[in-house]
């Protein structure tokens, strides 16, 4: 949920589908322009008393992001006179609506530029944090607390969602509140590069997911699963979230995305700083009719596709939205095992044919399996670890080809370690945190901390 800015070239009255289906034409770039952009969410704990991190006051979320502030260069992101996030160039810093932190990074070239980026971030939130008693998690879930517990952030598109999601789906309260993910921004040179894509992506979710399955422990307890935040999104709102079975279709492109977002319902339009609720009215419809004298614009769409939550999400680049929030290593390592597969020709079309023996519905079944099991689950009848080996050594031919070295003549395969050390292991990181916790740290919440914080 990255902070949404109106772009005035977006003002335009939408007059047929066609002009929706353009949205997705503008983000074709050439290759020599391909870029990455990670988007990473942590989990804040007042380390001494051992509570979630509040919203208000000396030693909370706004007091904290006024530290950041003092940064050169930083804008303040405020509503209604509260300072609810930060920008700095290309990069915004942004609350989920529990007062998780996300960084939605600048695009950038290469995974050396990345992960520079990501030890930057956290090298200033730590010397902003510390003074306030503030320890950020490396984890996909609040792993000590209730729900009712967690703050709630005062921005107005979160209460409207407080309020409309609960319709749709049972879980989606924790979906909002609990849960950090970290994400990967990639390009596409044209629709067909994008349908390929976004199919890879969405078939190879599951071996994604249970690399960084990282959310198994929820209130002190282990919640019986590997990553409860997987399942979560399984039960947060069926228009809008999924794994968009009508991608594996011959022939699949702009238009059927397109489609599938207008039958969506609009979560709200703005009008400046007014935010407009449409109940359960759908895009589709709202074109038709229009609400309250409002009609619909390019901006309208642009912003509903941000409301949108598939496994993997089409707007002017492709989202990989499955990682559950995890260390700084395999935070790494995300955006380098998909640029490894995604970027390269020969790897993307060794994955396009590796995946013609997988359904949508084997991927659903694995996905709900990783969210259990982890790198114990299955996919398709063969163990997911497997996947995951094969999926990381065809990364590494990939990003060997690329060929992006850094200062020190290293190409960004360094970067995989942390997945063949996980995948070595035999369990997902959420599997090691619930042994830990039940086995050596006695249920320490000082252990988890030392052991999870950025």
């Amino acid at each position: 949920m990255t902070q949404y800015q109106e772009r005035p070239e977006l003002s335009a009255p939408v007059r047929s589908t066609d002009d929706l289906v353009g949205l997705f034409r503008v983000g074709e770039k050439p290759r020599e322009a391909w870029r990455i952009g990670t988007e990473h969410e942590k989990i804040g704990l007042l380390e001494r008393a051992v509570r979630p991190v509040p919203f208000d006051g000396e030693g909370g979320i706004e007091a904290l992001l006024e530290r950041l502030a003092g940064e050169p260069g930083t804008e303040r992101i405020r509503e209604a006179g509260r300072t609810i996030g930060l920008r700095k160039g290309d990069a915004s810093l942004t609350l989920e609506p529990g007062g998780q932190l996300e960084l939605s990074g600048a695009p950038l070239r290469t995974v050396h530029q990345t992960c520079q980026e990501l030890g930057d971030h956290l090298d200033a939130l730590r010397r902003a944090s510390e003074p306030l008693g503030i320890a950020w998690l490396a984890l996909g879930i609040h792993p000590l607390h209730p729900i009712d517990e967690v703050p709630r952030v005062p921005k107005a598109r979160y209460d409207l969602m407080r309020s409309y999601l609960p319709t749709r789906g049972e879980l989606a309260l924790e979906m909002m509140h609990m849960t950090a993910t970290v994400q990967v921004n990639l390009d596409f040179s044209d629709e067909a590069d994008m349908a390929r894509k976004l199919r890879v992506g969405l078939a190879l979710a599951p071996v994604v997911s249970a690399v960084f399955a990282n959310s198994g422990l929820v209130g002190g307890k282990p919640s019986g699963f590997a990553s409860r935040r997987l399942h979560i999104w399984r039960h947060t709102d069926p228009d809008r979230t999924g794994g968009l079975p009508f991608a594996w279709r011959e022939g699949f492109g702009y238009r059927d995305y397109v489609e599938w977002a207008l039958d969506a319902p609009v979560f709200f339009l703005m009008r400046g700083q007014r935010l407009i609720p449409l109940g359960r009215k759908s895009f589709r419809r709202f074109l038709a009719e229009g609400h309250e004298g409002e009609h619909a614009t390019l901006a309208d769409f642009d912003l509903h596709l941000t409301t949108l939550f598939p496994d993997v999400r089409l707007k002017r680049f492709i989202e990989m939205r499955t990682a559950d929030a995890a260390s700084a290593a395999l935070t790494c390592a995300l955006p380098a095992l998909w640029k490894g597969i995604l970027y390269d020709a020969s790897a993307l079309a060794a994955a396009s044919d590796w995946i013609r023996r997988l359904s949508p519905e084997e991927v659903e079944a694995g996905l709900a399996d990783v969210a259990r099991r982890g790198l114990g689950a299955d996919l398709g009848g063969r163990p997911v670890a497997e996947w995951a080996r094969e999926m990381t050594e065809l990364a590494a031919e990939g990003l060997a080809r690329i060929g992006d070295h850094n200062a020190f003549g290293e190409d960004e395969r360094r970067f995989l370690e942390p997945v063949r050390e996980q995948i070595a292991l035999g369990k997902s990181p959420g599997q090691v945190v619930l042994e830990r916790w039940e086995g050596e740290w006695r249920r320490s919440p000082e252990r988890l901390i030392q052991y999870a914080r950025y």
